[in-house]
């Protein structure tokens, strides 16, 4: 049984563009999808159940936030969710992305690969908080690091 009293804290696992270390849009969540395709090997001597083995993987991350266009000075974001959307879709430019935690105590884990964004949103509802949600999809072997 885990032990609920170490529980990580959501808000110490972030997603970076692991080149420059950046947070990536300043986002409020972040979601790391892995997932592995099976492939069937079902046969006659299967007694009518399927039989399965290892396939390819996949990987994804998503990222939602507040949408803005300058800090609470007043300055433009340089790294928001907008400078995404330029940097890595209209350009047609992969990143590196790192996600896991910013806290570097032994044992932290973090996963790295090369991934394009896939999908860029906003939604502005009337009389609330702009936000805007990115997907990346990985490209590649998605690798794990234990600080």
């Amino acid at each position: 049984m885990a032990n609920l009293t170490t529980a990580i804290n959501g808000t110490d696992i972030k997603v970076f563009d692991a080149t420059t270390n950046i947070l990536i849009a300043y986002a409020q969540s972040g979601t790391l999808n892995v997932n592995m395709s099976t492939r069937d090997i079902s046969n006659k001597e299967s007694n009518a159940w399927a039989e399965s083995m290892e396939g390819q993987r996949n990987w994804d991350v998503s990222v939602d936030g507040a949408y803005a266009w300058q800090d609470t000075g007043a300055t433009p974001l340089t790294n928001g969710a907008d400078d995404a959307l330029n940097s890595y879709i209209l350009t047609r430019t992969s990143v590196v992305i790192k996600f896991g935690s910013v806290v570097a105590t032994t044992g932290n884990i973090y996963y790295k690969g090369t991934a394009w964004l896939t999908a860029f949103s906003v939604s502005a509802p009337t009389e609330d908080t702009a936000t805007y949600s990115i997907s990346f999809t990985g490209s590649g072997a998605l690798t794990q690091t234990v600080a």
